[in-house]
Formats: structure tokens, C-alpha cells, sequence
């Protein structure tokens, strides 16, 4: 069944990958339609966490970003499919780095880079990292796609442009093999989901609402030592983005603890305040909010 469904559906994805720019956003815009107008594809979710996010926000302005919201999700999502065919000379003008010296100068340091980014602006076209001179060999850790025909798809295409993905199972293992080996690489890791498990869990202020929150970022760094730099990336205009490396630690271990957990929080919510609509609102983050917190639970102040 799985072979099925790939092989029914692969050749309409490829079909919309090469379509030229102005006819495959026309195709964005009739799949917003249908997202957002006829399915209404988890608008609850997203006003619901609107309503919590910013209650000071009046009922308009709530309503105009999420109309921007659902235009700037099918944006990416057929972005994602226009990986399949994008050049390495298109894929470099759309997706740049504002401040490459950053990666020059973490080079001298000699470390690995763990690079910290949420489900913000364009999350699918970080593959490009290896396009602008950061000769690293560059990872993201992301979770497996059920069907394994179209998990391959997935690390065939950042493998067209020299990436590796790595299973978040497998993460842990497989970095620390790597850098016992002497292997220097960028590690993307998209650190803002919802933990599914509650034994001895962290929680933080997440724009203002406590919530559990994943520490592997921090804790593999510190392990390893590996520098920590936030990945900011802006939509400058339809398809074209710009990422600038902030950086948050060269040397995790000397770091107090939860330090760049916070230091990667705050620099999130800052993006999420300033430009809330490429925010990734369909997901429930806040969902465990209301969940006790045990006493062998550890609130990150």
C-alpha cells in the first residue's frame, strides 16, 4: 500500500516541482483555498492558539494573521515539492546567508556546530546551507515519515544538495559516533515541539505560557562540546529567504545550566512577536499547559 500511494502521487509532486515560479504559486494559491477556505484545515487549532499567544491582540488583527499564516504554510509545503527539481544556482539566489563570516569565524574554533532553529519562516529550504560555502557537512535531525518511500524521497533530495538527515532515535548515536571519529559537521535542529513524554520533564515560559520543552539541543552540545548558534530566518518576499547565524555559545560546558535553552527560546519568541504569521500555528504546542508539574519535573526560570 505504501508503494501504492508513492507511486500514485510522486508523479503529480514532480509535475508541480517543475512548473516556473509564477505558475507553481498560482498552485499555492488555489491549494490555500482549499486549505483554508473549503477544509478549514485545523483553524481551530490556530485561532485557539492565537487567542492564547496574544490575547492583547485585537479580534482583526488575529484574523489577518492567520489568513497569512495559511497562504505562507501552502507556500512552503510547495516549496518542500519544489525540492525535488530546484537547481543548486536557484536554490542559492532564494535562500541566502546574511552574515557567512559567522561560519568563518566558528571554523577557527575547530568544533561542530549545533544550529537551533523553530518551525519559523522556511524550515524545508535549509538544505542551501552547504550552497553558500559552509563546507561542513551539514545534518538535520528530523522524524521519519511513516511511508518509507516517501522518507526516502525526503533524504534523497537533501542528499542532492549534499545534506544528511538523521532520525531523532538515532541522533544521540550517531553524532557522538561522528565526532569520536573526528568528523566536523552543522547539525539543524528544530527545537520548539510538543514532548510526548512526562518523566522528569523541563518546563519554560513559551511566549508567556509554561510548557514542557525539549533540552537534547543544549544537552548534546554540552556533551560533545559543540558550539550553539541560533538559525534566524526571515522571508524577505514570496520564495526568497534570508538566514543569519546568531550566536549563542562557543563553549556550551562553561554555559550555566539551561542557558541556551532560554538564551534559544528568547530568540525565537522575538521572530514569532515581530512576524507572527510564519509561524508554524497548526501545530499544538501549547497543548500540555494545564498538565501538573510533578515534583520530578525541573522549571527552567
Amino acid at each position: 500500500m505504501h508503494r501504492l500511494v508513492f507511486w500514485l502521487t510522486y508523479p503529480l509532486l514532480w509535475f508541480i516541482s517543475i512548473l516556473p515560479f509564477r505558475l507553481f504559486y498560482l498552485v499555492s494559491d488555489m491549494v490555500f483555498v482549499l486549505v483554508y477556505h473549503l477544509i478549514g484545515y485545523r483553524r481551530k487549532t490556530v485561532k485557539e492558539n492565537l487567542d492564547l499567544v496574544f490575547p492583547d491582540k485585537s479580534t482583526e488583527e488575529k484574523k489577518s494573521f492567520q489568513k497569512k499564516f495559511y497562504r505562507h504554510m501552502c507556500d512552503i509545503f510547495l516549496e518542500m515539492i519544489k525540492s525535488i527539481s530546484i537547481t543548486n544556482e536557484e536554490l542559492k539566489k532564494r535562500f541566502v546567508f546574511t552574515n557567512p563570516e559567522e561560519f568563518e569565524r566558528l571554523k577557527q574554533l575547530d568544533k561542530s556546530i549545533v544550529a537551533m532553529c523553530g518551525h519559523y519562516a522556511s524550515y524545508e529550504w535549509l538544505i542551501a546551507l552547504q550552497l553558500h560555502g559552509i563546507d561542513y557537512k551539514a545534518f538535520g535531525i528530523y522524524k521519519k515519515v511513516k511511508n518509507p518511500y516517501f522518507d526516502k524521497l525526503a533524504r534523497d533530495i537533501r542528499g542532492k544538495f549534499d545534506g544528511v538527515l538523521i532520525p531523532t532515535i538515532e541522533a544521540t548515536a550517531q553524532i557522538t559516533a561522528l565526532e569520536k571519529a573526528g568528523q566536523r559537521g552543522i547539525y539543524a535542529m528544530i527545537a520548539d515541539q510538543s514532548p510526548k513524554r512526562f518523566k522528569k520533564t523541563h518546563w519554560i515560559d513559551f511566549m508567556g505560557i509554561k510548557v514542557p520543552v525539549f533540552i537534547g539541543s543544549e544537552v548534546l552540545a554540552r556533551k560533545l562540546d559543540m558550539a550553539v548558534v541560533y538559525l534566524n530566518v526571515e522571508k524577505v518576499k514570496r520564495g526568497h529567504y534570508a538566514a543569519t547565524l546568531i550566536n549563542i555559545s562557543d563553549n556550551p560546558k562553561q554555559e550555566p545550566e539551561f542557558a541556551i535553552t532560554k538564551e534559544y527560546i528568547k530568540l525565537l519568541e522575538r521572530q514569532i512577536n515581530n512576524d507572527p504569521q510564519y509561524y508554524l500555528w497548526t501545530h499544538k504546542r501549547w497543548k500540555h499547559r494545564h498538565r501538573p508539574i510533578t515534583n520530578d519535573s525541573i522549571v527552567i526560570d
